[in-house]
């Protein structure tokens, strides 16, 4: 069973109180007078996948991750809320021919492209998802606009709207709500179809090497192929708005030569992604987006074990045990050999002065992220940044950032 190994990206910053946690203080809280401009706040994180990435395509890696955090940040700037922030993160993210989201996604045994999406509104805590869709570019903006269609209350005789659809009838709902739709061949990238022809092979090689003398041979093999390269790496964003909501969202292509109609854990409820607002019971809104085996993902909810455990006084380290107890040591894996997967999270409270002042008001935003994959690479950016960061953590890693928004 792995053990999360937890590494410090080093900063040029005061030391943090936290053990083995970094600290970037962005612009404090001041008063203004009335003809001063309002700031804009509001902050993105975001992830290309928690698995294995070559470092032959890194640069790709990190460009579409800064490109994500952009296009987010371009749409908290002009005033957006969370919710639109974060599908335009993903739409970034899907767009790209690296990642296994959307267009360039893994193929199934039958050499056809089906994606996952969900996304998840904090303030109103409505979700929306699609699963195994075919033929659609942007499965996420699918899964937006379930959720948009949803809280506009119930449909005609009081039917209730669908809130998750699968396969064709996400398709045809899609398209039906102008959502256009996408020929295969131009879902399809050479990468993708490269690495569908190298699995081809590798499982026809299993295949002969089964024999009753040499079963576990080929469950070996099964094993490989499962978790290479092009398997684990699911997108996914979280991002808090001006006024302190939360959303978050993932997308995927699934695992590599997966069976057709398989659902992972990009469409799962409370296993992809996670975002809710703070509330009486909850003293700080958090949000989660996931990578890693689906299959691991869905049986331990990981997206919302984390943002329960969130709710620590340190959450730095009630990260790293969520990780370990709910994840990697897990009594639900215990049969699985290996345990991979991914999670990135942020959490933020306002801090009010005491008395409250009008004039003094700011939202304090810690995000980490954390993997017990071979690498994730990770992307953020807040609104006031001139630029996106990014990195791409090799055998663990996890960082922490206070962020103070005027």
């Amino acid at each position: 069973m792995e053990d999360l190994i937890t590494c410090v990206e080093e900063q040029p910053q005061p030391p943090s109180s936290l053990p083995n946690s970094w600290t970037n203080q962005h612009s404090d809280s001041a008063q203004r007078t009335d003809e001063e401009p309002k700031a804009v706040g509001g902050f993105v994180l975001v992830h290309a996948g928690a698995g294995y990435h070559s470092e032959s395509k890194a640069k790709e890696y990190k460009h579409v991750c800064k490109r994500a955090c952009q296009r987010a940040v371009e749409r908290l700037r002009a005033g957006a809320l969370a919710m639109e922030a974060v599908a335009a993160a993903l739409v970034e993210l899907e767009d790209s021919p690296f990642t296994n989201a959307g267009m360039g996604s893994n193929l199934n045994l039958s050499g056809e492209i089906e994606c996952d999406a969900s996304i998840m509104d904090g303030k109103s805590l409505h979700y929306g998802s699609v699963g195994a869709i075919r033929g659609i570019k942007n499965p996420v903006l699918v899964a937006h606009r379930l959720l948009s269609e949803a809280q506009k209350g119930k449909l005609s005789a009081g039917r209730i709207p669908p809130c998750f659809l699968v396969g064709r009838g996400a398709h045809d709902w899609a398209v039906a709500h102008g959502i256009p739709p996408c020929p295969a061949e131009k879902m399809a990238t050479k990468f993708s179809l490269s690495a569908y022809k190298r699995n081809k092979r590798k499982m026809e090689i299993a295949e002969k090497m089964d024999t009753p003398e040499n079963p576990m041979k080929r469950r070996r093999q099964s094993s490989e192929t499962e978790n290479g390269s092009e398997c684990l790496d699911t997108v996914g964003a979280i991002v808090v708005d001006q006024e302190g909501n939360v959303a978050s969202a993932v997308s995927s292509g699934g695992l590599a030569m997966k069976h057709p109609g398989r659902v992972g854990q990009a469409a799962h409820y409370g296993c992809g992604c996670w975002a809710q607002n703070s509330c009486n019971s909850n003293p700080y809104s958090t949000a989660v987006s996931t990578s890693g085996c689906g299959e691991h993902l869905i049986r331990t909810m990981l997206a919302r074990e984390c943002s329960v455990a969130l709710q620590a006084e340190d959450a730095h380290q009630a990260l790293l045990d969520a990780m370990q107890n709910q994840f990697i040591s897990s009594p639900f894996l215990a049969s699985e050999d290996r345990v991979l997967g991914g999670v990135i999270v942020l959490r933020c409270c306002r801090c009010e002065e005491d008395p409250p002042s009008q004039d003094l008001q700011a939202s304090l935003v810690e995000f980490l992220w954390s993997h017990s994959t071979e690498s994730m690479c990770v992307g953020y950016m807040s609104a006031q940044d001139s630029r996106a960061k990014v990195t791409s953590g090799r055998l663990g890693a996890c960082g922490v950032c206070w962020f103070f928004e005027p």
